[in-house]
């Protein structure tokens, strides 16, 4: 108590004891503080509330079926304009589809795919990859297609975004990733990504896919220009769209990479303002119930401190990473699940395997 007093924390300590939310002005202090530790300890504190020791981990593999966009995000190193432009690809539904059929002695429960915005692809490509992924396996999980794609998606094809969720869900789609949410304020998208999908569009579209009854996650890409306002402005969007729908299964951090992009001048986020970003995450997103660390973006280390920062997901195995890869990450592009559980067992922690809704999954 007398070390939350001295970082001026005390008063925020007694609302999160009385189960009062966090407002945008507590959220800056929560930023601010100087005492990173018991800022983490609050968070620890709200995240065992809820998860005790337990960490939940999937099996799952993720696709990037194109990088050819139409996109400039300033801070992307995976994107190619046009389709012939050096490092452009697009698999042929028949190589996606194998990334699957080659992992057949695998316990996948998941694919998430995400993709460029490709300007010439019909729409049939898109829901044929859905439906093939069904084919081969008729239980896995497809989570795909960030709201940015469906947006685009809607404006390519002159469809509604609810009528693409729909076609999309009748071939199989069954949960929407929670990409392209960068930082929701206007001052920031205008700099980094001012011509994809703007905020209100990627709200509504995570609204309409609740109301359909699909599960989304929601992500803030920090440590770039935002400021400490404008990533608790972020967060407290969306706990608002979460009080309305409850759609929402996990609010998702994602650090900033510079190199080969055209933010490359600036520096990364250390680890400590990534323990920090996932801690104040917990503690403002007081109804989203889990925040997890994408290891592929915190770097390996940092993600198993983070499960003692408010964290109490490591995604998954992930297998085919490229767009944290494209921008200079180190980490490795997959992990085993015994990697992962090694990883959660070492930081005090107990690992889950989970599947994409969240259910617990016990291998036979």
């Amino acid at each position: 108590m007398s070390r939350l007093s001295t970082a001026g924390l005390l008063d925020i300590a007694e609302k999160l004891d009385r189960n009062v939310r966090l407002d945008l002005s507590e959220g800056i202090r929560l930023f601010e503080a100087p005492d990173l530790l018991a800022v983490g300890w609050l968070a620890n504190r709200e995240r065992e509330k809820r998860h005790g020791g337990r960490t939940f981990y999937n099996y799952n593999i993720r696709l990037e079926a194109t990088n050819v966009c139409v996109a400039s995000c300033l801070f992307c190193s995976f994107a190619r304009l046009k389709p012939g432009d050096p490092g452009a690809y697009t698999m042929s539904l028949d190589e996606a589809w194998d990334k699957l059929r080659r992992r057949s002695h695998q316990p996948i429960t998941e694919v998430h795919v995400v993709n460029g915005l490709h300007p010439d692809l019909p729409f049939d490509y898109y829901v044929e990859l859905l439906r093939g992924f069904k084919r081969i396996r008729p239980g896995i999980h497809l989570k795909c297609f960030t709201a940015v794609e469906i947006a685009f998606f809607a404006d390519l094809y002159g469809m509604s975004d609810e009528q693409i969720l729909r076609e999309l869900m009748a071939a199989g789609l069954d949960s929407l990733p929670g990409g392209g949410a960068e930082i929701f304020a206007e001052r920031v998208r205008k700099k980094i990504c001012d011509d994809k999908c703007g905020t209100e569009r990627y709200l509504d579209i995570h609204r309409a896919a609740h109301r359909l009854g699909m599960r989304t996650n929601v992500t803030m890409l920090y440590g770039h220009i935002e400021t400490a306002e404008e990533r608790v402005d972020h967060m407290l969007r969306a706990r608002a769209l979460q009080d309305d729908t409850g759609g929402f299964q996990a609010f998702i951090p994602l650090a900033f990479h510079p190199d080969n992009n055209q933010m490359r001048k600036l520096p990364a986020p250390t680890a400590a303002d990534t323990l920090r970003v996932h801690a104040v995450a917990r503690l403002m997103l007081d109804n989203i119930p889990h925040v997890k660390a994408f290891w592929i973006a915190t770097g390996v280390e940092v993600a198993q401190t983070a499960l003692w920062f408010g964290v109490d997901d490591l995604d998954g195995t992930v297998q085919e990473e490229k767009i944290y890869h494209m921008a200079g990450a180190q980490t490795p592009e997959a992990m085993t699940t015994s990697e992962i559980e090694r990883l959660i067992t070492a930081a005090g922690r107990e690992p889950v395997e989970r599947d994409t809704l969240y259910r617990v999954v016990a291998h036979a």
